[in-house]
């Protein structure tokens, strides 16, 4: 049996997000897309589109569906929770090879005006 160890990792100042928009970063080599809502609450979701294979979910544009946040690809237009990663809405594709159609996600804190990221490995 294995256990799971977090590990926090300080990304940007939250004041150099700009709220809608997303911005990707390298986190211990993984492209991740960060977002912060116009709510104030912040997001990271993986960088890599399932369904194209490109790095651009931080070129994604945000929305909601209800209350859940959203971000829609902008390569072929799947819409994504930025809460669970779940793809809503395939527009009838699949993804790449070798890929989930969902997205992964990571549990972000803000501290002192610092985003943080919070990521899982395995010991």
């Amino acid at each position: 049996m294995s256990a799971v160890a977090t590990s926090v990792v300080a990304v940007c100042p939250v004041d150099i997000l700009t709220p809608d928009l997303g911005v990707a970063a390298l986190v211990d080599g993984d492209q991740v897309a960060l977002f912060l809502l116009s709510d104030g609450r912040v997001f990271a979701v993986q960088n890599c589109d399932p369904f194209s294979g490109a790095q651009v979910m931080s070129r994604g544009i945000t929305g909601s569906r209800g209350d859940e946040p959203t971000i829609a690809s902008p390569v072929y237009k799947q819409v994504f929770s930025l809460v669970t990663g779940e793809c809503l809405n395939a527009q009838d594709s699949e993804p790449r090879p070798g890929l989930s159609p969902h997205l992964v996600t990571y549990p972000v804190t803000v501290d002192n005006g610092q985003v943080h990221l919070h990521l899982a490995s395995r010991l």
